[in-house]
């Protein structure tokens, strides 16, 4: 019931993740050795747990009916 929804939660949390890691490796960095890579890390995961958190307001790829239990005949 709720696997269409976990599945693009999931998709978009790894994007917010990738979206936030870069932004924070941004463009100071000359070398990868310039990287903090913990705190990107650190940025990448808050950024996962923020868009998770926002899926449970609802989500534009899943409708609404698809979360619904099916009827009982």
């Amino acid at each position: 019931m709720y696997k269409t929804w976990f599945e693009a939660a999931i998709i978009r949390a790894i994007r917010t993740f990738a979206e936030a890691a870069l932004a924070y490796i941004g463009t100071g960095a000359l070398v990868l050795g310039d990287v903090n890579w913990l705190a990107v890390l650190s940025a990448g995961a808050f950024g996962f747990v923020t868009a998770m958190l926002l899926a449970l307001t609802g989500l534009p790829e899943v409708k609404q009916d698809e979360l619904k239990p099916p009827e009982e005949e």
